[in-house]
């Protein structure tokens, strides 16, 4: 009977990965941008730890894998482009052509639905990221209107559909490049190992506390920047990563 309970824990919490998203939905969906952003926020806690209470307790599942993966197309994939597609209603409408982008917001569910099946599929992905992660490309869009809500005059960069435009480009083509990237699943406590993970938890936690949300741009500018640092410096002693012949 204990077995069977913590066979499920992982799967329980990621449906509250699922749940979190539905909900943020429809909050982006009315326009509640501030509520659908904390239902991102939810869902990547949630998407933390079911990984994490997989691995405690042992209770690794194929089922598990596909579950979290479908969990999160709908958290970090449907859910962050409800929430870009609302920004670029708020966007004034420079010319004609202008209003004919909003619909791009949702390539950010297609690049989204790739990069899973990409990561379900690639061996090389056991330690490290290839390609940046869903929810920290989630996280980095739920920012926006937390941003504009504490520093109203945000609004005038943000609220731009060319600018929201080439954001969507950039970040799509992120999520499925052949980038690799810090994963934070600590295996050990060794400093010298863990170097550059204990690096950005140190300069997150620093950012946040004086920037807030207004933070989390530069964090993610810097995971990238930190995780192209460690493969230059190991490039042959990083694990798992090896270039593919397409």
């Amino acid at each position: 009977m204990k077995k069977r309970v913590k066979k499920h824990v992982p799967n329980a919490i990621t449906c509250c990965n699922l749940f979190s998203g539905c909900v943020g939905i429809v909050f982006a969906v009315q326009g509640d941008l501030i509520k659908g952003a904390y239902a991102i926020f939810l869902a990547a806690i949630f998407d933390f730890f079911d990984g994490f209470a997989a691995r405690v307790l042992k209770s690794f599942s194929g089922i598990g894998k596909d579950l979290d993966s479908l969990a999160d197309v709908v958290s970090f994939g449907v859910l962050p482009s409800a929430i870009l597609y609302q920004l670029f209603l708020q966007a004034p409408q420079i010319d004609k052509v202008s209003q004919f982008l909003n619909f791009s917001a949702f390539l950010i569910a297609v690049f989204s639905m790739l990069r899973l099946a990409k990561f379900n599929s690639d061996t090389r992905q056991a330690e490290i990221f290839i390609g940046l992660p869903t929810p920290a490309n989630s996280i980095l869009i739920a920012s926006f209107p937390l941003i504009i809500d504490q520093h109203p005059a945000a609004a005038q960069y943000i609220l731009n559909p060319y600018v929201l435009t080439a954001f969507v480009a950039v970040m799509c083509t992120l999520l499925v490049a052949e980038l690799p990237l810090i994963s934070l699943k600590f295996k050990n406590a060794d400093f010298n190992k863990n170097i550059y993970r204990y690096l950005l938890l140190l300069f997150s936690a620093i950012l946040i506390l004086f920037f807030k949300f207004a933070a989390v741009p530069v964090i993610i500018f810097l995971y990238i920047a930190l995780s192209i640092v460690q493969f230059k410096i190991a490039k042959d002693d990083t694990p798992g990563f090896q270039k593919r012949n397409v």
